[in-house]
């Protein structure tokens, strides 16, 4: 049995397990924790959360969207966002599980979808069509992401 793992990161990403042979998909929105700074409440990464899902999970191929600084988004979001990669890279190597990279340009043009958020909503959904309730909300477009990169994965493509 060979399970990929897929990794959208940031606050409103998410965590796919994909078992090809089977055809199991989990899906697990990024755990977060609400944290007041600067008298505002803010969603930071939940790293001992992340770390009992990820090793709940008998994985042994991990695959993180490789992203970088958008423009027009602000220093301090980008800085929170780099933190949450960190942090997500940083359980991963605790957990001594090998990481791949992929680029969102890659994997989004090797399993065909169309551009946008909706894009991977309905290319996840007519993947996975058992699992399609996972996909359906405007905002389940980071559960699409991290079980499309599960897919990618699993389709042999990081090799």
């Amino acid at each position: 049995m060979t399970v990929y793992c897929g990794i959208d990161p940031g606050a409103s990403g998410a965590i796919a397990f994909f078992d090809l042979e089977r055809g199991r998909l989990v899906v697990i929105d990024m755990p977060v924790m609400e944290i007041m700074r600067g008298g505002k409440a803010k969603r930071e990464m939940a790293p001992y959360e992340l770390a009992s899902i990820i090793g709940s999970e008998d994985c042994s191929h991990f695959v993180l969207e490789k992203v970088g600084a958008m423009p027009g988004q602000g220093v301090s979001s980008m800085f929170q966002f780099g933190r949450s990669v960190g942090i997500i890279e940083g359980v991963l190597a605790g957990l001594g599980c090998p990481v791949h990279y992929v680029t969102p340009q890659k994997w989004q043009k090797e399993v065909g979808m169309r551009a946008g958020k909706d894009g991977a909503r309905e290319k996840a959904m007519q993947l996975f069509p058992a699992y399609a309730k996972l996909f359906a909300r405007k905002k389940d477009d980071g559960r699409a992401d991290a079980a499309l990169i599960a897919y990618w994965a699993a389709a042999g493509k990081y090799l």
